[in-house]
């Protein structure tokens, strides 16, 4: 499960309007803490996908990883996991989006249609790397997000 405040999720749907019709994506920098992970803050990402190819698809190069990586232990955090969204398409990940995950990571998904946020989900993939699981939203507050 993850944790993180209604104002993330706020941040995540805004994220996704603001670069509707293509797509976004950012890091989820927080803590891992036995079965759960706690986002205490967003680091939006520059989709560096080219332009043609960012309605579909978001390409967040090894070099801001590392940066992402670099300022979360400067923080004593960590790199929890990763959002992005899905234009005018379901909040479900895609064969895409397995190929490139990485185990124990959350990673939400906003669908954007019509360039308004429509759906908030998470997903944690499966450590045999064969499918995605959804994961229950928490805010801190522990009641769930819907």
């Amino acid at each position: 499960m993850v944790y993180l405040t209604e104002e993330h999720i706020k941040q995540i749907e805004a994220h996704g309007e603001r670069t509707y019709p293509y797509e976004c994506g950012g890091m989820l920098i927080g803590r891992f803490e036995q079965d759960k992970k706690t986002v205490v803050e967003l680091l939006p990402m520059e989709n560096a996908m080219d332009e043609a190819e960012q309605h579909n698809r978001v390409l967040i190069l090894p070099k801001d990883v590392l940066k992402a990586e670099r300022y979360a232990r400067e923080k004593k955090l960590d790199v929890v996991g990763y959002y992005h969204s899905h234009p005018d398409h379901p909040a479900i990940p895609s064969q895409f989006d397995l190929d490139h995950a990485l185990p124990v990571w959350t990673y939400i998904i906003v669908s954007v249609k019509s360039g308004k946020a429509a759906d908030v989900r998470s997903w944690e993939m499966e450590n045999d790397r064969s499918k995605f699981n959804a994961e229950e939203i928490y805010d801190f507050g522990l009641l769930a997000i819907e």
